[in-house]
């Protein structure tokens, strides 16, 4: 332990000192690696991206994009707060046209009466309640942003390598180790820090670097429709429906896509199964039945949108036990982080996680939220 302090001292000393000195490798194209190399370009340190198979593979550009300010408990608070303001410059910055804000909507399935207000047009069919749950909810398009993440860090001399990382390589240095390199495709890259960024698969680093990784991978379906004409902006948040095992989520997009989620049958993959390679994002495929649970469900609750989908698809979420992501220093190896674990808050914390990791890589600390409850060590103790 009192080696790991010292090495961390040393650490933020070189890193206050020293600045963006030294190979800084990602690992992984999603958008916590994105909104890494984005913030570090910023700071002048130009980042190799190494991604397995094309940027936005998994969860990053098949997820919802909702995104909650007031959402947070109280370790998680500031995460939201913070990153949705991030989000809103980022929108401006890099012209994302998919972001907007827009109000949030709670709705029970059921029977539909007389009494239910009219708050939303294209809930035309049967539910059985209708109210207000948020008025300043916003959302993105997840592979729009996270593209344009890595086009702007690439503008500004990041590199971006398709490959598989397969290992990181480390040498003695005093009573730890430090990191020399990543293997990617079976080659070594010379690196002096590296970044896991790899979602669920980030449970491979607890054999690169011998720690406990805990991370489970959670296997949701979803469905997208393609409306014509505009559909009217409402994020809608759907209670339980037994007939059907589903509880949908609802985002209309200004594309004219409508994005669903929630549709019940998650599948959990274990993190022995992760670090053995098993389902890459390629092989993430829907759930058929849980697609057709879906599709009459919300063809009950809007006869103006509903029927078949335009879209059927399926990602991975990464889950720690605790529900909290894992990001910061790797404590017994000097040069090694990990910013992965974001579960379903991966798109909206991803800005400020980008910003935290940058801030602690570069100057040996976050300032823009307090990190020591996300820490990797956690599960070491």
């Amino acid at each position: 332990a009192e080696a790991a302090e010292a090495a961390e001292a040393a650490e933020a000393a070189e890193a206050a000192g020293e600045g963006s000195e030294g190979k800084v490798v990602i690992l992984g194209a999603g958008l916590q690696g994105a909104a890494l190399a984005y913030y570090l370009t910023r700071r002048g340190v130009k980042p190799l991206i190494v991604e397995r198979e094309k940027v936005a593979a998994a969860a990053s550009g098949k997820g919802g994009g909702f995104l909650a300010r007031d959402w947070g408990d109280s370790i998680t608070r500031k995460l939201h707060t913070v990153s949705f303001q991030l989000h809103e410059e980022l929108a401006e910055k890099l012209k994302i046209e998919s972001y907007r804000k827009l109000p949030v909507l709670s709705v029970s399935p059921g029977k539909r009466s007389s009494r239910v207000p009219d708050l939303c047009e294209w809930l035309d069919g049967d539910i059985e309640d209708i109210r207000m749950m948020d008025p300043n909810g916003a959302q993105v398009a997840p592979l729009e942003l996270c593209t344009k993440l890595i086009d702007a860090a690439v503008a500004e001399g990041a590199e971006l390598l398709i490959g598989a990382a397969e290992g990181v390589e480390t040498e003695a240095d005093g009573d730890i180790e430090r990191v020399t390199g990543v293997v990617v495709d079976g080659k070594v890259v010379p690196a002096e820090k590296v970044c896991v960024c790899l979602g669920p698969w980030a449970a491979l680093a607890q054999d690169w670097f011998n720690m406990p990784v805990p991370m489970t991978g959670v296997k949701s379906s979803s469905i997208v429709y393609k409306s014509a004409e505009p559909v009217k902006p409402f994020a809608v948040f759907c209670g339980e429906d037994p007939r059907y095992g589903t509880h949908l989520e609802i985002y209309p997009r200004n594309s004219g896509e409508v994005y669903i989620c929630g549709i019940g049958g998650s599948e959990y993959v274990d993190g022995t199964q992760l670090r053995r390679g098993e389902l890459p994002p390629s092989d993430v495929k829907p759930d058929p039945a849980r697609v057709k649970a879906a599709t009459a469900c919300f063809s009950e609750m809007s006869h103006k949108l509903g029927g078949e989908p335009d879209v059927v698809q399926a990602c991975m979420r990464p889950c720690p036990p605790d529900a909290l992501p894992i990001m910061g220093k790797v404590p017994h190896v000097r040069g090694a982080y990990i910013s992965a674990g974001h579960n379903c808050w991966g798109i909206l914390w991803a800005p400020v996680s980008g910003l935290a990791m940058s801030e602690l890589i570069l100057d040996g600390a976050a300032s823009c939220v307090d990190l020591r409850h996300f820490s990797p060590a956690r599960f070491a103790r």
